[in-house]
């Protein structure tokens, strides 16, 4: 009987938010399953579970063309090693967790090898190289979306996909105390709280804490009664982040937090945001935001080629609307930054708000279980629903 069978289930998860769809994830199996074993690459919240970690999810966490190139040897033998101790074993199915570009090649050799895979977040692939779907097909018995536009683009293909929703959208509140909230942080709740966010990769605090933290100066100047808080993945990067404020904005007080991304952005009014996952969690949190995003010349040189929207920030694309001000590259600096801050704080943003809101409640779906079901069937079925 299948209800009796001990599931071995691979997952790799290639950074931190994956490592957060991973525990959910792995949470939402063992409900079903008690006796799953789960193994592969994850970070600390999936270590927490029982997952079995054959290698530092921190090998993985590396973004932009340059960057992977100057990694790409390491990569290499990673995706080598992880691949055969696999294929070794044998697991029931392998869910990658986003990382298309390392975990579609591992899905391929497995699903080659008669090993069932399912890709968990779907690559942009709606947004630049439209032809990866193929790809993308072969690899795979099912894509998992987060986010409804991306079924559309997959069902047009007749690609087997399986809308979930988002996790974040489930364990947030649909309305936010933020009074509650900035107290719980320690902050004055009758006070604006604004959030520089600069992202949790080593890249992006890099080239972009400078400018959010040389924006927060000149919006203190304006508004002396702004508080402003931050949040760090890890102390490693709360150190880098120290590194660049001693260097730019020594005089800024700032209360720091590490760990604590969604209960920052649950306190703060607005933020100043890199592009990225975290965006939506700004949204769900009812958190005004600036979008920004900056790459290394090359990286930007060559996407800028190839990718082809209107916008590139979560909140618009879920949108279908500028909703949300965005600056990329050379439009980053700290006079743009405020510019885009300035009527956030200052106008009634309330239909805004309701926007944010209506988002929310579409994405809302009970995701880990969904996923969690959607992979059961692919274990199986030979015979996917696409639905």
């Amino acid at each position: 009987m299948l209800a009796k069978q001990a599931f071995k289930i691979a997952i790799i998860a290639g950074e931190h938010s994956g490592d957060i769809l991973g525990a959910d994830l792995m949470t939402a199996l063992k409900a079903m399953h008690p006796d799953a074993v789960f193994y592969g690459i994850g970070g600390p919240r999936m270590q927490a579970l029982g997952f079995n970690a054959l290698f530092d999810m921190e090998e993985l966490a590396v973004m932009g063309i340059v960057e992977v190139l100057g990694r790409l040897p390491r990569l290499l033998k990673v995706k080598r090693e992880i691949v055969a101790a696999l294929l070794a074993d044998k697991p029931d199915v392998f869910v990658g967790i986003d990382a298309p570009d390392f975990n579609l090649p591992v899905e391929l050799e497995l699903k080659q090898a008669g090993i069932k895979t399912v890709h968990y977040v779907s690559p942009s692939v709606w947004a630049w190289r439209h032809k990866r779907i193929f790809k993308i097909a072969a690899a795979t018995n099912m894509v998992l979306s987060l986010l409804p536009f991306e079924k559309a683009f997959y069902d047009k293909y007749q690609v087997p996909c399986t809308f979930v929703g988002h996790t974040m959208a489930d364990t947030m509140p649909l309305d936010v105390d933020k009074a509650a909230a900035k107290a719980e942080l320690g902050l004055d709740p009758n006070r604006q709280v604004v959030a520089l966010m600069p992202g949790s990769r080593t890249n992006e605090i890099k080239l972009l804490a400078g400018d959010f933290l040389q924006a927060a100066l000149l919006l203190q100047q304006q508004f002396p009664d702004l508080q402003f808080v931050t949040n760090m993945v890890t102390s490693a990067k709360a150190a880098q982040f120290n590194a660049i404020k001693q260097q730019v904005a020594p005089e800024l007080t700032i209360a720091q937090f590490t760990g604590q991304a969604r209960q920052v952005l649950l306190a703060a009014d607005a933020t100043f945001i890199t592009s990225g996952t975290a965006t939506l969690e700004a949204m769900l949190a009812k958190c005004l935001m600036v979008v920004a995003y900056r790459a290394n010349w090359l990286t930007y040189q060559i996407g800028k080629r190839l990718v082809k929207l209107a916008h590139f920030s979560l909140p618009n694309l879920l949108a279908g609307r500028g909703m949300v001000p965005e600056l990329l590259q050379h439009q980053v600096s700290p006079q743009a930054l405020v510019a885009a801050m300035l009527p956030l704080l200052t106008a009634n943003r309330s239909q805004l708000l309701l926007e944010y809101r209506a988002i929310h409640q579409q994405i809302k779906c009970d995701a880990s279980a969904k996923a969690a079901q959607a992979i059961l069937q692919v274990i199986q079925d030979d015979a996917v629903p696409t639905a």
